[in-house]
């Protein structure tokens, strides 16, 4: 397996992935290791001055003016951690965990954060080991970042807190003795450096992200199936039409369903039927899913400047012997772009839950059973699985309410507008966990309706649904159907269906 190196300069979303499922080492780069110690040197030049520093020297937040002594500066940044270990709730999985200590390797790997060299080279060989600590997910307002849960990561650093170790969770000091790992002692800025920064909503947005994109390429395929299974016609999906409103990912949408519905011989079955246009779920889709695609660029490239930005407090500069006290541990610029995703991606599941009506209700299905249902009646079909769709929706569109938008002052009013970007960020993983299960049910049943049209769609359609049906077979009679929409829901987490595509010759944008 090979080794990714970080600067604190070049990690992509993709390495992100990468290391936080598939367990890539990572190592620092030499010339990381030079700044992070040259930043450090002047840290303890400042630390030998006596000189007042915030973050090195002071208290922290409303308790800024307060000067601590030099023999207390260790203790100040133990102190930090502990205090500001205040989370609550379920915590985040191994592989978010996992994503988060990435981010804050490569933001002190920046070299201006003032960190020690050894503790920074700790939480590698945490990472590399596997030692994950325990992060609940709520108590994070988004504005010094993510200040409690990037302290409960801080905690197993130092040997406290709990953490997951091989499969089983125990204490920080534990995980750490069995992975071979010494704790560190903090000293002056350290504490700071390690929980004040936008890492977790930043590795939440880009896990989600990176799901999102995949969902979208899904989508495309799906809806391909539900429109050739209800006799729809491609000509909407002409270049002709969207060369004319050339958004790049209206072009891609339509591009895509266009081919994965070439030379369908369902298609050709009525070609001249008396239908000249379909509901708009069914053609105006490549606009829909276009449009989310386009906002899925812009949240890119805000994730791609935030994974490789210094988002700490005060940020060190040893070149110029200064340190600053700036804000870009705000994380607005995430909450904003977070909460554009989740409102995005909501529309993928939106109009596929439209099509999923289009397909089972009899008055819209264009001669297939009602509800898909072998003996309607006796059978309900697919009756319900509707209505769970239905239900998924109605939940993204409260979460899909933007949390950029509030505003609680905190600090005494020291932090006085805060972002919100860790709740952007919580409800995001929902959202997209919603939409996954929605597309899931809409090819549960659009493989059902082809199925009953019993003419081929086109031949990589026809080898989707096979690959399908080895997971959900073909609904004779009622059944359980829980089953059949989680077996869905997993085939969707796998790349099975792009892969295939591939093999076809099908290139998806």
């Amino acid at each position: 397996m090979s080794t990714i190196y970080i600067d604190g300069n070049s990690l992509n979303l993709e390495k992100i992935e990468e290391v936080a499922y598939k367990r890539t080492p990572i190592a620092l780069t030499e010339a990381c290791i030079q700044q992070v110690n040259k930043c450090r040197d002047y840290v303890e030049k400042i630390i030998d001055k006596g000189e007042l520093v915030y973050g090195l020297n002071t208290g922290f937040g409303k308790l800024s003016s307060i000067a601590i002594p030099r023999d207390n500066i260790a203790e100040l940044q133990v102190n930090l951690i502990r205090s500001h270990s205040t989370s609550v709730g379920p915590a985040y999985t191994v592989e978010q965990t996992r994503a988060i200590m990435l981010l804050r390797i490569n933001v002190l790997a920046k070299g201006h954060s003032g960190i020690r060299l050894e503790t920074l080279q700790t939480l590698v060989d945490m990472l590399n080991k596997g030692v994950h600590p325990i992060i609940p997910m709520r108590g994070s307002v988004g504005a010094s970042g993510d200040l409690s849960p990037l302290s409960h990561l801080a905690l197993t650093l130092i040997g406290e807190g709990e953490a997951e170790f091989e499969g089983e969770i125990i204490s920080g000091a534990e995980a750490m003795l069995r992975a071979g790992i010494k704790p560190v002692q903090l000293q002056a800025k350290e504490g700071l450096a390690l929980n004040n920064g936008t890492q977790v909503m930043t590795a939440l947005g880009v896990l989600n992200l990176l799901e999102a994109e995949r969902l979208c390429k899904y989508a495309d395929i799906i809806a391909a199936c539900t429109i050739d299974a209800m006799k729809g016609t491609p000509s909407a999906f002409d270049s002709l039409v969207h060369k004319l409103r050339p958004h790049k990912g209206q072009i891609a949408s339509a591009s895509n369903i266009s081919n994965l519905m070439n030379n369908s011989p369902l298609r050709e079955s009525h070609l001249n039927c008396e239908n000249v246009q379909d509901p708009y779920s069914l053609r105006c889709t490549p606009q829909v899913h276009g449009a989310v695609r386009d906002a899925l660029d812009y949240v890119r490239g805000v994730l791609e400047v935030e994974i490789n930005s210094a988002t700490d407090n005060p940020l060190i500069f040893p070149d110029e012997e200064k340190v600053i006290s700036g804000g870009n541990f705000h994380g607005e610029p995430l909450a904003i772009c977070l909460d554009t995703l989740a409102l995005a991606i909501s529309e993928l599941a939106s109009i596929s839950e439209r099509r999923i009506e289009q397909m089972l209700n009899p008055a819209l299905n264009r001669g297939l059973n009602p509800f898909l249902a072998k003996n309607p009646g006796i059978d309900s079909g697919y009756m319900i699985v509707q209505l769970t769709a239905a239900s998924l929706v109605s939940e993204n569109r409260v979460l899909a309410h933007p949390a950029c938008v509030d505003n609680i002052p905190t600090s005494a009013n020291q932090e006085d507008f805060v972002s919100m970007g860790s709740v952007s960020a919580n409800k995001l993983i929902q959202v997209v966990e919603n939409v996954r299960t929605v597309l899931a049910i809409e090819l549960m049943v659009a493989a059902q309706a082809l199925d009953q049209r019993n003419i081929p769609s086109s031949s990589v359609l026809e080898k989707v649904k096979s690959s399908f049906r080895q997971i959900v077979p073909i609904l004779q009679e009622d059944r359980i159907t829980y089953p059949d929409i989680n077996a869905a829901v997993n085939f969707l987490k796998k790349p099975t269906l792009l892969e295939l595509v591939q093999t076809e010759g099908i290139n998806l944008y």
